[in-house]
């Protein structure tokens, strides 16, 4: 069992679940209050509910349960499928949906789904809670997803996303009217310091970053556009975009702006996925179309 603990500081006054969420980042709010719930967090050497507001100077001790990674199901999700054979499959992830299952949340994911499409038959590099998954896309972002059926060609796509050799093109709507016709966002994103479950452009302690972007139609107060991944950190474009000024439409993490529209969510869809296919060598390239909301609101604006 792992065990940390920390002091509470000026201005950190808070509940004691929103405390450690934002202590450990990887772990959901839902499954902390669980864990506050079994006596595994004190305070001043005592157990406290979740609710317990702390203070200043308060000594915060947590017990994190040893990880037992459970048998994840295979479920009876439709899939929007853009390219089917024996090693890959590539498929349209809609809006709202979880790419892989995680603490507190094991049902309902792409992982879920693809378990049933595949019948259990996918890459196991990963472990049993990322079966066939090579890389990610939020929750909230639509589109193209590639999934591993063996470890032949999850290694070799890995590879591919290692050498940034995998063609990602996405489509997006941002806040503001960019003047250039096209130009480049060269900078590491790590945490945020301030605000660990966010990602920033972090200048330490971040990671290579790089996202190309051009304009592809101008409007009043929003700009769309088409952004090209060199590398892929968390929530890439969508912190890049922020940074110079033109958060995403929708995006209620990173924007600042409120939308003036009906959205869940920031408006990101990954439009074209291309790759060498592992087997045959061939470059293969997958688009998959905008989504209703999305098209609708370029027609609104």
């Amino acid at each position: 069992m792992q065990q940390f603990s920390y002091q509470v500081g000026v201005g950190e006054e808070e509940r004691l679940d929103k405390s450690l969420c934002e202590a450990v980042p990887d772990l959901s709010r839902s499954y902390i209050q669980k864990c506050i719930k079994e006596g595994l967090a004190l305070v001043n050497g005592k157990p406290c509910k979740a609710n317990f507001r702390l203070r200043v100077d308060d000594e915060v001790a947590f017990q994190i349960p040893e990880a037992v990674e459970p048998e994840i199901a295979a479920e009876d999700i439709p899939l929007s499928v853009l390219y089917e054979d024996e090693d890959v499959l590539v498929v349209d992830k809609p809006k709202g949906m979880v790419v892989h299952p995680a603490p507190g949340h094991y049902s309902g994911t792409l992982v879920n789904a693809a378990l049933y499409h595949c019948k259990g038959q996918l890459s196991g590099i990963n472990g049993v809670l990322r079966p066939g998954i090579v890389h990610r896309i939020d929750r909230d972002t639509t589109g193209s997803l590639i999934i591993c059926k063996n470890d032949f060609s999850h290694q070799a796509v890995a590879a591919q996303l290692k050498e940034h050799s995998l063609n990602r093109s996405y489509r997006a709507i941002v806040h503001g009217v960019i003047e250039e016709e096209d130009g480049v966002v060269d900078a590491p994103i790590g945490r945020d310091e301030r605000d660990r479950k966010r990602m920033a452009v972090n200048q330490k302690n971040g990671k290579e970053a790089v996202t190309h972007y051009r304009v592809l139609e101008r409007f009043r107060e929003y700009t769309y556009i088409e952004c090209r991944l060199e590398t892929g950190r968390t929530h890439q474009i969508r912190v890049h975009m922020t940074s110079i000024g033109h958060p995403l439409l929708g995006d209620e993490v990173y924007g600042q702006r409120k939308s003036p529209f009906h959205l869940e969510g920031q408006t990101l869809h990954a439009y074209t996925l291309g790759f060498v296919h592992p087997r045959t060598r061939e470059y293969t390239e997958v688009t998959a179309p905008l989504p209703a909301y999305f098209t609708h609101l370029l027609e609104v604006l």
